[in-house]
């Protein structure tokens, strides 16, 4: 049984949808395929310089080619074009959406399920780093063939690129976003032709696509394989993104770009960079550039850059998303969010993670210094966050799409070996690089555990200081206090307890609001919730109502505008003689019991540096009082 792909509520996908399909598999171009469409620069070489010395040349070359081809189409067309897109969590797509929708399917939301969810979100937050560095790298080592004479200034160029990439990151990329499509539908085309035309220096180099080849290659070069197959995963790297971005364009779109342009596109040219090097032994070095005349080097190496630097701007917009949706989980503390569109919701800029990639990022060039290097660093984090999609996807083909289970085995079995080779041929560069992801990886896992845990004991705490509301309420409404003109919102973040700002507020002031209203913000399991299910409001008396608004997991939380929905319910107030009333915590480490001391320290930490409730909720500041308390962890 087929899953019913659930229409989003995200206005701005919305409008996309109106806009027609060619505009959005346009779009689509310029921000899904922007690293796998840039992996022609480096995979093939790098599979090459692998088999450097063993065998034939032919051989090598036919076997390699057999290897990229396969991989794209089992990989990318097989797994996430057939399979892993229709996985949607009503529209929107990635690890984390993915990992929602399996726990909400099992019975009691097994923790196992969330472990898988927080380590793909790591893993993709590892691959965030080195994608920037080794894309534009790639690109302006084309320097090398065009004029050797400037390839001391490799390093120092791409520097500057990936400054000025970040650096731009504050100021939106809604206007730059225009162009991504057109540069990068420019970009599959020339790959296509560029490929096509070297096809006929050696046209026998087509009996690739022959499974054969990859197989007897594999067979006769054991010593090798595992290298080589380390090389070509690098083809296929990107191909998550076309689930991460499902949210942004829909299915359709991402697919038929994948068909009609991309997939084309990309096996041409390596077919062509295929004929080129065995028409051209010595050119093996750099084929991508060297398979063009001295004419087109210069715009070649141009154009090229300014597709790395789309793949990368992809890369960060995903990051930023993807740090937001977990915060939204709570799985993070809250970070700083500024958008950067009055229209687009998704265009977003994050501070705090834009500094954490660009530090990373210019760290891994200046250590590598050159694509081939940072080539061993990159594999691990991508194998193992599709090795966890193949897991989640066969929990929803069992308990949402209702498939039998040799059924589900069938389809995902085969997927998760061919991902778990690719995993063990990447491990084998873990010494060489590819330790920097995993550590990357596993820094994030450990600050999601840790506030995750952090979060779980201070809730625990507070509940032990917690008075119910409903003794509070009878008690005041026995002993009325005095009371004074307006509106006090009062933040709880549990449903069923007294907010401490109450209790300090009642404790300092002795007097109440003449209406006063508990409100508690929930982030529900679907990236979008509609306004006629976001809110609910209970009255306890005339002094005292309950307010719970709803958010999905990809909307921003902004309680004023939510405010308004209020009012068509009965709940008369002005916004401006409002006050909002909260409390900040000072969380002190515990001598014994709870977390490691390590571990209270890194979570007060996080908690120090979280974004205050006033920016994240979208408060007026002069409408806010917040009320300070101490908790023991």
């Amino acid at each position: 049984m087929a899953h019913p792909h659930l229409r989003s509520e995200d206005p701005e996908l919305e409008r996309a949808t109106r806009s027609g399909l060619p505009s959005l598999v346009l779009a689509a171009l310029g921000v899904v395929y922007g690293d796998i469409g840039t992996s022609p620069l480096y995979a093939f070489r790098e599979a090459l310089r692998a088999t450097a010395g063993t065998g034939s040349h032919r051989d090598n070359v036919l076997g390699i080619l057999s290897l990229i081809v396969w991989a794209l189409t089992i990989v990318v067309t097989v797994k996430y074009v057939t399979f892993v897109l229709k996985a949607d969590n009503r529209g929107e797509g990635g690890t984390l959406s993915l990992m929602t929708l399996a726990r909400d399917s099992l019975i009691g939301r097994p923790v196992w399920v969330l472990v898988l969810g927080v380590a793909g979100a790591s893993l993709f937050l590892g691959d965030a780093i080195i994608t920037p560095a080794i894309s534009v790298l790639s690109a302006v080592e084309g320097i090398q063939v065009v004029a050797p004479g400037l390839s001391a200034w490799i390093v120092p160029f791409t520097l500057t690129i990936i400054a000025l990439l970040f650096f731009v990151q504050r100021f939106g990329t809604g206007g730059v976003a225009a162009v991504f499509g057109p540069v990068m539908a420019l970009w599959f085309l020339v790959l296509g032709v560029s490929g096509a035309i070297h096809i006929l220096d050696d046209p026998a180099v087509l009996w690739a696509v022959d499974p054969t080849h990859a197989l007897r290659y594999a067979a006769s070069n054991a010593g090798t394989t595992i290298t080589v197959l380390g090389a070509v995963f690098l083809a296929v790297t990107g191909a998550e993104a076309l689930y991460v971005d499902l949210g942004h364009f829909g299915r359709k779109p991402i697919v038929a770009a994948w068909f009609i342009l991309v997939f084309p596109c990309l096996l041409l040219n390596y077919f062509g960079q295929g004929a080129f090097v065995l028409s051209n032994p010595e050119m093996a070095t750099h084929p991508f550039f060297g398979m063009h005349p001295d004419w087109a080097k210069i715009p070649i190496v141009c154009l090229a850059t300014a597709a790395t630097v789309i793949a990368s701007q992809a890369v960060i917009s995903g990051a930023y998303s993807l740090v937001r949706q977990a915060m939204h989980l709570n799985l993070l503390p809250r970070l700083q969010i500024l958008h950067t569109s009055e229209t687009h919701s998704g265009q977003i800029f994050m501070p705090q993670v834009n500094s954490f990639l660009f530090i990373f990022v210019v760290a891994l060039v200046l250590h590598f210094r050159n694509s081939s290097g940072l080539s061993a660093a990159y594999g691990i984090a991508v194998t193992g966050e599709m090795l966890i999609t193949s897991v989640l996807l066969y929990v929803v083909m069992l308990r949402i799409w209702n498939w039998r289970t040799a059924a589900a085995a069938a389809v995902v079995v085969p997927l998760f070996l061919i991902d778990a080779g690719f995993l063990a041929a990447n491990v084998a560069k873990f010494a060489d690089g590819g330790w920097v992801p995993v550590a990357v990886a596993c820094t994030m896992g450990l600050i999601m555990h840790t506030w995750m845990s952090g979060r779980r004991l201070l809730t625990a705490r507070t509940k032990t200081e917690e008075i119910p509301l409903s003794s509070i309420i009878d008690k005041l409404a026995k002993k009325k206090p005095l009371t004074v003109p307006g509106t006090a919102i009062f933040l709880a973040s549990d449903v069923e307890g007294a907010p401490t700002a109450l209790l300090h507020s009642l404790k300092h002031y002795k007097v109440l609001h003449e209406q006063n209203v508990i409100l508690s913000v929930v982030t529900a399991t679907t990236p979008f919730v509609p306004d006629e299910e976001k809110i609910f409001l209970a009255s306890f008396n005339p002094l005292f109502s309950r307010l719970v608004i709803t958010f999905g997991y990809m909307e921003t939380p902004n309680i004023p505008r939510a405010l308004a929905l209020v009012r068509k319910l009965g709940l008369k107030f002005d916004i401006m003689s409002t006050s909002f009333f909260l409390s900040r915590r000072t969380i002190l480490p515990s001598k014994k019991g709870g977390m490691p001391f390590w571990q209270d320290r890194l979570f007060i930490v996080l908690a120090q540096n979280a974004g205050n409730a006033t920016d994240y909720f979208g408060l007026p500041s002069g409408r806010v009082v917040e009320l300070g308390l101490q908790t023991v962890l």
